[in-house]
């Protein structure tokens, strides 16, 4: 199934009927990622008006790319029924000392999955 900004809310039926069936938010592309495994990235600093999957405690912060994913459907485009905006998304390992400072412990570390347009070069 492919997935596609909805023109309209969906009724309680359809919504139903889609969660039943399921659908899959990956996307065939060759579009190139922006970032490697082990690449050290940084979240964004952003403040959309808007929905966005980027915590803002991870913002301004750097980590490590440790795993690619591939391209998926962008949410905080669809969720306004803008676009799907395939994008890359990747696993990123930030330190916990880098969140939270010296107090938290060296091995503690938060894993999150976010898209190329989270991330930035450092």
């Amino acid at each position: 199934m492919t997935i596609e900004p909805p023109n309209e809310c969906m009724s309680a039926a359809a919504a139903k009927a889609l969660l039943q069936q399921g659908a899959n938010c990956q996307v065939a592309s060759d579009l190139p990622p922006q970032f490697q495994v082990g690449d050290l990235v940084r979240a964004k600093v952003m403040h959309p008006k808007t929905y966005t999957r980027l915590p803002r405690y991870v913002r301004g912060k750097v980590g490590t790319v440790v795993r690619a994913h591939g391209v998926y459907v962008f949410p905080d485009t669809l969720g306004q029924r803008l676009s799907t905006s395939p994008q890359h998304v990747y696993s990123i390992r930030f330190a916990a000392q880098e969140l939270w400072g010296s107090e938290a412990a060296v091995q503690d570390a938060l894993y999150l999955d976010l898209f190329d347009a989270h991330l930035e070069v450092p």
